[in-house]
């Protein structure tokens, strides 16, 4: 049974930080596509992080990018995203995926519960 846990949300003032975590487990968290999308009230969810199974290589949503970083630590099976420079928008449940392509069957696809993310003063 595959489980995303995700946890370190909380309220923070504007300008503050956060460090989200999704511990993984069933999966082997190198071995899959790991990114974080976040949904605000009355919005769609959306992508603001992601690391690629193997090389680890990552990619940002254009609103994040240079203020949120997204790491992997193979030896506790965890996927984190480091959020700095916060800014009210930033405000949102924010969701752990898991993805991998497979042959000859729709790809494996596995979401968190989410953690809830308020940046307000």
């Amino acid at each position: 049974q595959v489980q995303l846990v995700e946890s370190g949300g909380g309220l923070v003032q504007p300008g503050g930080s956060l460090k989200l975590a999704c511990a993984a487990s069933g999966i082997v968290v190198n071995m899959y596509g790991m990114s974080w999308h976040r949904q605000a009230p009355g919005k769609e969810r959306e992508m603001v992080a992601a690391i690629s199974s193997g090389g680890g290589g990552t990619d940002y949503a254009a609103s994040v990018k240079g203020r949120f970083t997204i790491s992997r630590d193979e030896t506790k099976n965890t996927v984190y995203l480091q959020m700095d420079s916060l800014r009210p928008e930033d405000t949102a449940i924010y969701y752990c995926n898991a993805r991998r392509i497979a042959t000859s069957r729709p790809p494996y696809n596995y979401w968190g519960q989410g953690t809830q993310v308020t940046v307000s003063s």
